[in-house]
């Protein structure tokens, strides 16, 4: 699938709802435009969904992020919209893989389906949930033991696995780390 062209731009007219707050945006007032695949053109053409600069920095920063880069035209408070994005950005989950620890006891292991500890350092990869007529991406979550095993069983790499867990992970101490690559 291409990739999208997100923009920013001036509202042309005050017909627009934004998609995050499901308010008016005001005509003249500036606005983020996330574009998406239009479900009723047969030609699979791309159309905007509309949302308020400052929704946008909460609901999708690094979208917002990206369009700003590309934007030549003035934004106002630009400084407070920053500090929101990156705000944003600080809460959302890091990409996969990633470790933590378990919040909670209730996670089993993906490769050996033991349940993992509450507490416990675990590795979070992405996996496909199948939710009926829909397949999404969520979390799987495996002991750092059988990580290495079960990512090569899906098709990847050791050293895939151990740059993604070096590059993503955010709250463990070095100790937890060496740890933890002692065990990958």
């Amino acid at each position: 699938m291409p990739r999208m062209a997100h923009t920013i731009e001036i509202a042309k007219s005050g017909r627009a709802t934004c998609r995050s707050c499901r308010k008016p945006v005001a005509k003249g007032e500036l606005r983020f435009g996330e574009e998406t695949v239009n479900q009723f053109a047969e030609d699979g053409a791309t159309s905007f969904r509309w949302h308020h600069i400052t929704c946008a920095a909460g609901t999708m920063p690094n979208e917002l992020k990206g369009a700003l880069a590309a934007y030549e035209g003035e934004v106002p408070e630009r400084e407070a919209l920053d500090r929101a994005i990156e705000e944003a950005i600080a809460k959302l989950p890091p990409p996969f893989p990633h470790a933590d620890k378990a919040p909670t006891g209730r996670a089993r292991c993906q490769g050996c389906g033991e349940a993992i500890a509450k507490g416990a350092v675990r590795v979070a990869v992405a996996r496909d949930i199948d939710r009926g007529m829909t397949v999404t991406k969520g979390a799987g979550y495996l002991h750092p033991a059988c990580a290495a095993a079960y990512v090569e069983e899906q098709g990847g790499t050791h050293e895939e696995l151990t740059a993604g867990l070096r590059a993503n992970t955010r709250d463990l101490s070095e100790a937890e780390l060496d740890a933890l690559f002692a065990e990958v």
